[in-house]
């Protein structure tokens, strides 16, 4: 065509303006073509054998038709009329092939070669045809442009959707998902990664990888991403195809798992707890059904195993189930999720775990049956982890059983997680007492170092739950253990109203128990300070007596011996002020909570004068509350026994240091 010839489109006509007027009109879906017949013959065997058998019929109808007739039709101008109904990529494809039988140069583009590949095949352009004819072209571009390439091989993926089932016949469908497969198996998974915010991959470098051009990539988004993105372009039945695909070749659960949460990010709302733009309008689903759809496509896809960018994969999970929760998703779908979040529940944080409650059964703000089950999940997982972690002995079990458990820091991490739920739960007025107890006791004790993350969950629920009665009030007490209390949590909890009289009574005994230890530790310590500092005199005097020998014998090491002693006998003695300070302040708490205890034992005995009028005294009913018998003798002030003796020991010791001195 030369520069004359141009195209030009008419409202719904197109005319190629070559100065002679068209004898051939096709017409492709809504689009008219005003054309020629020899370009168009000259390179599609199909338009010829169509215009060949209009002429023929043509020329029939002409030879019955009279002679006076056929000079009065002489002047009407005959065009040739073709019309396909189905032509595969619609009016645009046929335009680019119309074009390319006029010789006009086009680009060939990763989105467009498939639909040019298929309008060739249904024209028949082939290469027996004509020499360098629409087909030839095309499969050469795929195979040298789109199939090495990751990210083209995409955009061609996408191009057939619209292009069935001739696209399947040709084979570029399983050509494209083999080349992303190769592609994607082959790259380093330190290049791609979870959904980052703007900020972050505005920031990241450009980086040329794996053939796509940072031309090409989008703003912001880096070069381990793009790929991803494309991919969130398939609709729901080619997408499904391609990650069976990947399943099949035994590809990276980690490149699955990316694609999929790729995929849920884009068309499924509210995913994203962190994104608070509106998705545009191209890529939002309209329906309902279809945002189910897609949900339940994604999680049947996601891969069993445990992501090792957990943090993240955690918090798109969470997502997820709170969608399948607005949705009304299947039940297998829900449990899938929670089994695939109880696998890294430590990676959770309290934000995660406050699943709102969408059902009208739950009376509860949060779904706390959710959380339960997650929990149920996790130590399943963490109890199949470690039986299967190594093969151990009986005794090895038996005696490190506990302490490996204990020091687990996935265990520690989900204790305190729960912890803090149980405190967020806690106000909660419909949350029954069953129902908390319950919850609270799921978890192991080797989750706790502490309890003092319990007894603020079980503090704020008396608080927010003042009718419940005396019964349940100490059965939640029962949850906490005593000894696992640090001295601020009892201090705390022996001046708690709240609660009830029998669990208090057990603090303060634990924590007298705990302030008597330390005495104790701080006494042999003091002893051992003692010691400490008349060695360091004895020292002292031996070094003098001897000190004209030593200076002769050695010198200036004798200097150093002798300061070295100096220094030993200074630090003992600041050391040993130090102790004594802290001993008084220790015997001052003593004699608080003893002070404290028999005001509490006067209370008591008023209250169960009954009881020893039947024989029985207060020591033998608060017993027999307790359950214990040695806990009425903490609060005795007067058995101090070893106190005193250890007071006159440390007085002896003082009185020899100043003796000494």
């Amino acid at each position: 065509m030369s520069s004359a010839e141009k195209p030009s489109s008419k409202g719904q006509a197109w005319f190629c303006t070559t100065g002679l007027p068209s004898d051939i009109v096709v017409e492709v879906d809504d689009m008219t073509f005003h054309l020629h017949k020899f370009p168009l013959m000259s390179k599609s065997r199909k338009l010829h054998n169509l215009i060949t058998q209009q002429e023929e019929a043509e020329a029939i109808t002409h030879s019955t038709v009279p002679e006076e007739e056929e000079d009065e039709d002489e002047i009407v101008e005959e065009q040739c009329h073709v019309t396909f109904t189905d032509f595969p990529g619609g009016s645009e494809a046929f335009e680019m092939a119309a074009k390319f039988c006029y010789g006009v140069k086009m680009e060939l583009s990763p989105s467009n070669v498939a639909s040019l590949r298929c309008a060739g095949e249904f024209l028949e352009m082939t290469e027996e045809y004509s020499e360098d004819n629409l087909i030839s072209k095309t499969d050469k571009f795929l195979s040298q442009n789109v199939l090495k390439s990751l990210g083209n091989s995409i955009k061609t993926l996408k191009s057939c959707e619209k292009l069935f089932p001739m696209a399947e016949d040709l084979g570029i469908t399983e050509r494209c998902i083999e080349s992303v497969i190769s592609r994607a198996s082959s790259a380093d998974p330190a290049l791609f990664g979870w959904p980052v915010s703007e900020a972050a991959a505005s920031a990241s470098k450009q980086i040329l990888w794996n053939g796509i051009d940072a031309a090409g990539r989008r703003n912001g988004a880096g070069a381990g991403d793009s790929w991803f993105e494309d991919l969130a372009l398939l609709r729901v039945p080619l997408f499904k195809r391609l990650i069976l695909a990947m399943k099949d070749a035994e590809l990276n659960p980690e490149i699955i798992e990316t694609c999929v949460m790729y995929y849920a990010k884009k068309y499924i709302p509210g995913v994203s707890r962190s994104s608070r733009k509106p998705l545009p309008s191209s890529s939002s689903v309209s329906s309902e059904a279809e945002q189910k759809e897609i949900l339940e496509t994604v999680v049947m896809n996601l891969p069993p195993e445990k992501n090792l960018n957990s943090s993240t994969a955690t918090r798109f999970l969470f997502g997820l189930l709170r969608t399948a929760n607005i949705l009304n998703a299947s039940e297998s779908c829900r449990n899938a999720l929670e089994k695939k979040i109880g696998l890294q529940l430590e990676e959770a944080t309290l934000d995660d775990l406050l699943v709102p409650s969408y059902s009208y059964l739950n009376e509860t703000l949060y779904d706390v049956d959710c959380v339960e089950r997650i929990l149920s999940h996790f130590l399943n997982s963490f109890e199949a982890r470690n039986s299967t972690a190594g093969v151990v002995t009986v005794a090895e079990v038996i005696e490190e059983g506990e302490a490996a458990e204990s020091r687990s820091p996935a265990m520690m991490l989900v204790g305190k997680l729960i912890d803090g739920y149980l405190s967020e739960i806690a106000s909660d007025a419909n949350l029954k007492p069953e129902r908390f107890y319950n919850f609270a006791i799921s978890l192991p004790d080797q989750a706790r170092l502490f309890d003092d993350g319990l007894y603020r969950a079980v503090d704020v629920y008396l608080k927010a739950h003042p009718w419940v009665s005396e019964a349940e009030r100490e059965k939640i007490c029962g949850l906490l253990d005593c000894q696992k209390l640090t001295l601020e949590a009892c201090t705390h909890a022996a001046q708690n109203e709240r609660l009830p009289l029998r669990a208090v009574v057990q603090v303060l005994f634990f924590e007298q128990l705990q302030l008597r230890h330390a005495i104790a530790e701080t006494l042999i310590s003091a002893e051992t300070g003692a010691e400490i500092s008349r060695h360091s005199a004895t020292l002292e005097g031996v070094e003098e007596g001897n000190g004209e020998v030593l200076r002769l014998g050695l010198g200036l090491e004798s200097e150093h011996v002798q300061q070295e002693g100096n220094s030993t006998w200074r630090v003992a003695v600041r050391e040993n002020q130090v102790l004594r300070l802290d001993m008084d302040s220790m015997r001052t708490r003593v004699h608080q909570l003893e002070r404290e205890c028999s005001s509490m034992k006067r209370v008591i005995e008023k209250i169960e004068k009954p009881t020893a009028a039947n024989g029985g005294g207060w020591r033998t009913s608060l017993g027999k509350k307790l359950g214990c018998k040695f806990k009425t003798q903490v609060c005795d002030s007067h058995q101090s026994a070893v106190v005193d003796m250890r007071k006159g020991k440390h007085r002896s010791s003082q009185q020899h240091h100043a003796h000494h001195e």
